[in-house]
């Protein structure tokens, strides 16, 4: 319970420090993000982009997940055909 109490006040502290800070910011940018003005254009371009993203996505996940399967068969056909030839290594 202290603990908790502990970590609410040091949350608290934090949030009253920074208010300040982000009360002092620049003020409204008119809309304007990173990018720049938003258009129509740009956010169709932005939704194009997001539609081809996930099928591209999907395809190299899936490409990997194919290579991986493929080197562990490969691992146990490895250790099939050891276990099968034991008995000509020798030893104890």
């Amino acid at each position: 319970m202290r603990r908790a109490l502990n970590i609410f006040l040091l949350t608290v502290f934090l949030i009253a420090l920074s208010a300040p800070l982000a009360l002092a910011a620049e003020g409204h940018d008119g809309g304007e993000g990173l990018y720049g003005e938003t258009s129509d254009k740009v956010v169709t371009n932005a939704g194009f982009m997001i539609i081809a993203f996930f099928p591209l996505l999907i395809f190299a996940l899936s490409m990997l997940q194919w290579r991986l399967d493929k080197r562990k068969d490969a691992r146990k056909k490895a250790a099939k055909a050891r276990r099968a030839r034991a008995d000509l290594r020798g030893g104890w």
